[in-house]
């Protein structure tokens, strides 16, 4: 495990190739502002240009971030948010994006997953995501099953697979931190997949439990936890059936992860697993807003590109 110094070192210079001159924006909160503060002194070594941001958590994951904030991100040329609440399925991240910003954001980061999943081989990972990416990139139909009980079909349709690899060097790329996924927002999905690792608010599930969920024509219609099923309705208050939209099918790529540990950031990551969301698609391909992308990873997944069984990296948990 690395020191915090030496992750926000990784973070700066080999994920995002800060340059000397660049401008660079930390974003983070009043929960997360040693890790911020870490950042911004890694990039302060390479650049005269670093400005750090701190504003009180917000309320829900793929929540806005006050203006300011989100004006300052568009206007950076590097951006790094280690938030308590993820801003990666927002606006403010994806326009940033768009004006030709690159960034990663590090949604609900702990100083322990920080160390942890920052104290690994970025090129290896990368290399991982293009093996997955070339199983399932051409395929019409995706298939995941496992022994927990799920049985889920994805049809991608027009929509492209993107690769979560950590090196963001090139304008208007976007990375999770730390990172290690390939991913799609299906245009339709049908089955029932079955959460047995990590989902918020429980974090890590303990054995035996397991968290169902039913999904027909893209959209969810039966959540078996009370905890995540008021999350959704919440939000279905205000979006209506938006916040039920099956959001994305991830396989994670990240071999360093060998152990899930609670945090959704890091475990979704982990090689040889496959996550679901629910809610928000719009910054990763989709056309759904909602205020919440809710993620469930699932364990010894079996996956399908068109019939055939995919090779998938072992993390060797």
């Amino acid at each position: 495990m690395s020191t915090l110094e030496e992750a926000a070192e990784t973070a700066v210079v080999q994920c995002l190739g800060v340059e000397p001159g660049e401008t660079c924006v930390v974003v983070t909160d009043d929960k997360r502002e040693r890790i911020g503060e870490a950042l911004y002194a890694a990039a302060s070594d390479v650049t005269d240009d670093a400005t750090i941001l701190r504003y009180p958590p917000g309320d829900q994951h793929g929540a806005e971030p006050p203006a300011p904030v989100a004006a300052a991100m568009r206007e950076s040329d590097v951006f790094l948010a280690p938030t308590t609440k993820s801003l990666s399925h927002t606006r403010a991240r994806s326009r940033a994006n768009e004006a030709g910003a690159r960034g990663a954001t590090l949604p609900g980061i702990t100083e322990d997953v920080f160390t942890t999943g920052l104290d690994a081989d970025y090129t290896l990972i990368r290399r991982h995501c293009a093996d997955v990416l070339s199983q399932v990139g051409d395929a019409d139909e995706i298939r995941v099953t496992t022994p927990a009980g799920t049985d889920i079909t994805f049809e991608p349709g027009a929509r492209d697979w993107l690769q979560d690899t950590g090196i963001v060097h090139e304008a208007g790329e976007f990375s999770n931190l730390p990172a290690g996924e390939v991913f799609v927002s299906p245009e339709t999905a049908n089955g029932t997949y079955v959460v047995d690792g990590t989902m918020m608010p429980h974090g890590k599930l303990d054995e035996g439990q397991e968290l169902t969920f039913e999904v027909e024509d893209g959209y969810v219609t039966h959540i078996s936890d009370d905890d995540v099923r008021e999350q959704v309705e919440a939000a279905e208050e205000e979006v209506g059936k938006a916040a039920r939209n099956l959001a994305e099918l991830g396989i994670g790529t990240n071999v360093a992860v060998t152990d899930l540990v609670g945090s959704v950031l890091l475990d979704e990551k982990a090689a040889g697993t496959v996550h679901i969301a629910i809610g928000d698609d719009a910054g990763i391909g989709g056309d759904t807003d909602a205020p919440l992308h809710l993620d469930g990873i699932i364990e010894n997944p079996t996956v399908y590109a068109d019939g055939e069984a995919i090779t998938l990296p072992n993390g060797e948990r």
